[in-house]
């Protein structure tokens, strides 16, 4: 049996991260290093070590490390208030590379906070996106942890109760949807009269990838999921794929596919987290191709036409430098 790769597709960046890699690419560009990023500007090693080598400086612990006046990228995962606070103490100059979709959570969580809700945040409370979530207003919202599958009656019954009954629920942008759907469903079974925000936080990226997987998972034998360890969504792509009785695996490089055994499988689906870059799927295709897997089938989910413009002023800058973005 000829063996074959079912290529997801869409899969490796999202317009969100490609939009932060280029930020400090340009910035590496027009300002010359080091240019410091608050934290890693994506959950992917091979990304985070190219831009290392170019002269980005990753601050994982404190902005102290920044010299005062230095030039700051916060990542695409967002930061809260009281961070862009110290970095002006320091009078650092800020790039803000948080993806879009992620600011759109933070916005309703002040706007909601303002309009006197009490917010349930569902996400994973040591993920940075929801420490800068929570952070814009953290007397108004109370962390729900995911589970998979949902919430038990006495995960529920443990919550604390909310000082108010108007209650709303916004998500962590990187979640496993399923999974999300039921905690949410849970959630309702104390607090039936919870809203939802206007409109879906997962991101677009998010639920494509996982829509993809579960297509074609019941069509290949093993998954082979790129992505970071530390990567939410390439996480979550991993449980999608078992969740469709799919044996799965999450590689951070090509490098650690030798330690699977791939001549038992005849079909192997191939996806990538919004973090992940191309070249990345690129090489784990050729190492398949060196085992015998020769033919590569793409699976078209959906066409993703997002693009997020770098920030204003940034362009400006740019443009003054006569650097193209």
């Amino acid at each position: 049996m000829t063996k074959k790769i079912i290529l997801c597709k869409p899969n490796g960046f999202c317009a969100g991260v490609d939009r932060a890699v280029k930020i400090v690419d340009l910035a590496l560009e027009a300002y010359g290093a080091p240019i410091y990023v608050n934290h890693e500007i994506v959950h992917n090693k091979h990304v985070v070590d190219t831009l290392a080598a170019k002269g980005a400086v990753f601050v994982r612990e404190s902005l102290d490390e920044v010299p005062v006046g230095g030039r700051l990228v916060y990542s695409a995962h967002g930061v809260p208030p009281s961070l862009r606070a110290h970095a002006a103490r320091r009078e650092l100059k800020e790039l803000d590379a948080t993806c879009p979709l992620v600011t759109k959570v933070h916005l309703e969580a002040v706007r909601f906070a303002r309009k006197g809700y009490h917010i349930l945040l569902i996400g994973h409370a040591a993920h940075v996106e929801v420490e800068g979530t929570r952070g814009e207003v953290p007397e108004s919202v109370t962390v729900v942890e995911p589970r998979r599958g949902g919430l038990s009656a006495e995960d529920i019954a443990a919550l604390p109760e909310p000082p108010t009954d108007k209650l709303i629920y916004l998500t962590q942008t990187t979640l496993n949807v399923d999974d999300c759907l039921a905690v949410v469903a849970a959630l309702r079974t104390r607090w039936p009269h919870l809203e939802a925000p206007p409109s879906d936080d997962i991101c677009y990226a998010t639920t494509n990838r996982q829509n993809a997987v579960k297509a074609v998972a019941d069509q290949v034998d093993f998954f082979v999921v790129v992505g970071s360890p530390n990567s939410s969504n390439s996480k979550r792509l991993v449980e999608v794929a078992r969740e469709a009785g799919t044996q799965a695996r999450l590689y951070g490089s090509v490098a650690e596919l030798a330690d699977t055994d791939f001549g038992p499988y005849h079909t192997v689906g191939l996806t990538a987290g919004a973090s992940s870059p191309q070249v990345l799927v690129t090489g784990v295709i050729d190492y398949l191709a060196g085992h015998g897997f020769h033919t590569v089938e793409p699976f078209d989910h959906v066409v993703e036409d997002m693009h997020f413009q770098v920030p204003r002023d940034f362009r400006k800058d740019l443009a003054e430098k006569g650097i193209p973005v």
